[in-house]
């Protein structure tokens, strides 16, 4: 048992974090962007997603004994700081992994359909295999799809990996995965630029759902103009919430970073934050994640005549999000990047494929790997 109530402060942006986190104490919601070393006057539990920096300067004069960010990266996070104060810390790796690779195979289905090839006929290299990574490769060899993997730290003591270089030359789709990283053996700042860019064959994807520096956004946009058989898709951005409009404009598919937003991700990331905090505190987990998650709204469809792409559809469509952004590209900077947050923090529920089972499958094993739920029959 608690001795006393503790105060906790949570992003506005996590859902059902009121209702997970009362046993505690009271929870105060405020925009994580904005959060000021005086809003965490007298509290114990901080709660933040990406979007907030958690280090020093916000922490020092503060109380806080718990630290937990509901997302797979951590580099918001100053955690030898946390470390050298005692804050206890978690993040939530793979809550919203699957969200991410359905991102992915939605967008690829779709410019599959834009551009007229087939998927299968496709070599995918996945550069950063780790949750989302991992998660993507499992997806995409349960379809029977060739794959290249791109990971130097589990390189060094696994097989199966191919250089960076190769997987480049080779790769017809190119997956980014990793975590951002500045310095060090595997720094992943701009570990996309000028010379990595100029191996892409020419009628390559490549796709950054990850972390946008990941990327060198100047040089992306200067290849794409002189290489337009290439494509783009972005879900991050080097600067952001200031997005480069031009980049943008050449891309086939924009989001604002919400390639993990499913509402099940989210939920999935709250609790895994409630676990975490359990087990700090030496406390019970008395709730599962299943008390938290409602029934879809869309629970079952009959495929018929349903391409995989318009059952993906029927879950996620990536063209609303990409319509969304665009529509503010032409603000002001100051007003483009408070429309950036605004679609993130607005954003509509989104479930994931599992959320759906499918009657009458045309191909049931390519709708399982999919990520789609077969409709038991009778």
């Amino acid at each position: 048992m608690l001795d006393r109530k503790l105060n906790i402060l949570a992003d506005e942006n996590m859902p059902q974090v009121e209702a997970i986190f009362s046993r505690f104490g009271p929870v105060t919601l405020k925009p994580g962007r904005d959060l000021t070393p005086a809003d965490l006057q007298g509290v114990d539990v901080l709660l933040v997603r990406s979007i907030t920096q958690v280090n020093e300067a916000l922490l020092a004069e503060s109380r806080v004994k718990f630290v937990g960010t509901a997302t797979i990266g951590t580099d918001h996070i100053d955690q030898s700081y946390l470390a050298s104060r005692g804050i206890g810390f978690s993040n939530a790796p793979g809550c919203n992994a699957d969200a991410v690779v359905e991102y992915v195979l939605s967008c690829l289905y779709l410019v599959a359909e834009q551009q007229g090839f087939d998927p299968k006929e496709r070599t995918y290299g996945i550069v950063g295999v780790g949750n989302v990574g991992g998660r993507l490769q499992r997806r995409l060899q349960a379809l029977g799809y060739t794959v290249l993997l791109n990971d130097p730290p589990r390189a060094r003591s696994e097989e199966g990996f191919v250089s960076l270089d190769h997987l480049l030359k080779q790769a017809d789709v190119i997956c980014l995965h990793t975590p951002l990283t500045e310095t060090g053996e595997y720094a992943t700042q701009h570990l996309i630029a000028d010379r990595e860019l100029g191996q892409l064959q020419d009628h390559a994807i490549i796709l950054n759902a990850g972390r946008g520096p990941v990327i060198d956004n100047d040089a992306l946009l200067a290849i794409g103009k002189t290489r337009p058989s290439l494509t783009f898709i972005l879900d991050v951005w080097e600067h952001e919430p200031a997005v480069n409009a031009d980049l943008a404009e050449r891309c086939a598919i924009v989001s604002p970073h919400v390639a993990g937003y499913s509402f099940d991700g989210k939920i999935r990331g709250t609790f895994m934050l409630y676990q975490a905090l359990c087990n700090y505190l030496n406390l019970p987990c008395s709730e599962s994640l299943d008390h938290f998650l409602p029934q879809s709204e869309l629970a079952c469809v009959e495929q018929g005549e349903l391409t995989t792409l318009e059952l993906m559809q029927k879950v996620f469509d990536p063209r609303i999000d990409d319509y969304l952004l665009r529509q503010t590209l032409a603000l002001p900077e100051t007003e483009q990047k408070q429309a950036f947050d605004q679609l993130r923090k607005q954003y509509r529920v989104r479930r994931e494929f599992s959320s759906l089972s499918v009657s009458g499958a045309k191909d049931p094993s390519q709708i399982e790997g999919i990520g789609f739920k077969l409709a038991a029959k009778g």
